[in-house]
């Protein structure tokens, strides 16, 4: 599956606040996660996506984050194809930054 058909929306596409029904699932390294994240988000990194998946909702929205926006794109990719209601976040954490949203450490 390309990219161009992984569900995707850019930080500016993305509400401000987030919807309280969303969840913002970060796919990147621990230390990509300790260096700073999106306030409330779950940390999963892909390698260890398909074991956690289970405590996943498929009902509930799901925004993918990591670094730059390919590793998210693929667990989109995957997410998608099983079920879940998942969109990747183009431009990644770098893209969110970038617009002044919020990160926490």
């Amino acid at each position: 599956m390309s990219d161009s058909h992984v569900p995707h929306v850019t930080v500016a596409e993305v509400p401000d606040p987030l919807p309280a029904d969303w969840l913002v699932l970060d796919v990147r390294e621990p230390h990509e996660w300790a260096a700073g994240h999106v306030e409330s988000a779950l940390h999963i990194p892909l390698g260890q996506l398909p074991l956690h998946v289970g405590e996943l909702d498929p009902q509930r929205p799901l925004l993918v984050v990591c670094h730059l926006g390919q590793r998210s794109a693929r667990a989109t990719a995957w997410l998608t194809s099983i079920g879940h209601h998942a969109v990747n976040l183009d431009g990644g954490m770098d893209a969110w930054e970038a617009a002044g949203r919020p990160v926490v450490t």
